[in-house]
């Protein structure tokens, strides 16, 4: 397996819905983790940083992560290739950025990545489509039961597992749901909804985490205390206190568009498609934000003839570096835009499909 296969095909978890796909696009579950006896990132010397990223490749190419796993090494991967990654949510933009040694390991259905040397010496990720909290916690555990076996960790008997970021320390566990909140924005109730997510201590990220906008009405909700209580008891907390309230707030704004402002909330969805069958230049920005009103139509049934499962594989096919993957070329701006729009017309029955 290569990065050049990751682009026949979306990720497993991006097609495979689950519990509430409707509002729950994903779920992920995540664990930073760093190696006893090696200073943090910050402080590490090269020599080290390049220890720590040697060392690492060896253990996770002998983990079982389910199928071939393929691992990259994001110093010699040039800036597209990172940028596919990215969008593929299996390296973060921070590591994308950095200038260090550092990599990544991708199982092959892309439902488990674990990236070195970005804020901690590991960060493991489980992801899955839909509300599946439990599913990436159980294959999280068995990892990192499997990488102790391998791997000594920097822990206190007093703190837990120790990391870079304090709101880490701990149990070393972030648990986060991808949520599509279309209705929410449109009845403008996004705001209210995004301060009570405050109110309860959780973060609030775009569609690339930390530091990047919410495109196509993606909001990543997470957890932000790890210390003082058990994994189970946050992955509980967060599957039942907490994705609950946020889809029951998305369900209601839906419910309110379709008693109070049914024609408004039709003509949205409809204009959507047309634009995105008929359009010749588009900017990643507004596919993603008409896919959104085109994935909603179809969820409360205004819209047949389209599969969900399509609809969520455009919303990744029409972002930069996918489009010159999938292109084989770099394009300018422009260019992509173009190229946007003829592939989105192709793919959606459009008019002029193949100009």
């Amino acid at each position: 397996m290569n990065l050049a296969d990751l682009i026949r095909r979306p990720p497993q978890w991006r097609r495979s819905g689950g519990p509430m796909s409707d509002v729950v696009f994903s779920s992920r579950v995540r664990l930073a983790r760093n190696l006893a006896g090696m200073p943090f990132l910050t402080r590490c010397t090269e020599t080290q940083l390049s220890e720590v990223a040697g060392l690492l490749r060896g253990a996770l190419m002998r983990l079982s992560m389910g199928g071939e796993t393929l691992y990259v090494d994001l110093a010699a991967t040039d800036a597209v290739d990172r940028q596919l990654l990215v969008e593929r949510h299996l390296i973060s933009k921070q590591l994308a950025e950095t200038d260090i040694p550092r990599g990544v390991a991708i199982a092959g259905d892309e439902t488990v990545a674990v990236m070195v040397n970005e804020e901690d010496h590991l960060r493991v990720q489980v992801l899955r489509g839909g509300l599946r909290l439990d599913a990436c916690y159980g294959e999280i555990r068995r990892l990192d039961e499997m990488l102790e076996g391998q791997l000594s960790f920097a822990f206190s008997s007093r703190f837990g597992y120790l990391t870079a970021c304090p709101t880490n320390v701990g149990t070393g566990l972030r648990v986060s749901v991808m949520m599509h909140l279309p209705a929410l924005r449109l009845t403008g109730k996004l705001e209210t909804a995004l301060r009570a997510a405050r109110d309860m201590h959780l973060a609030v990220r775009g569609l690339y985490g930390e530091g990047t906008e919410a495109l196509g009405d993606m909001f990543q909700l997470s957890n932000q205390v790890t210390l003082g209580r058990s994994e189970e008891q946050i992955v509980a907390d967060f599957r039942d206190e907490v994705v609950p309230v946020f889809i029951d707030y998305e369900r209601q704004a839906r419910k309110a568009l379709l008693e109070h402002r049914r024609m408004a909330l039709h003509d949205k969805v409809h204009r959507a498609l047309a634009v995105l069958r008929s359009a010749r230049l588009i900017s990643s920005e507004e596919a993603l934000q008409l896919l959104s009103y085109v994935r909603l139509g179809l969820s409360l049934e205004i819209l047949d003839g389209l599969g969900v499962e399509d609809i969520n594989e455009l919303g990744l096919v029409v972002q930069p570096a996918h489009l010159q993957k999938l292109y084989d070329k770099r394009m300018s701006s422009a260019e992509r835009a173009e190229a946007r729009a003829a592939l989105l017309r192709q793919r959606l029955g459009g008019q002029g499909a193949v100009d």
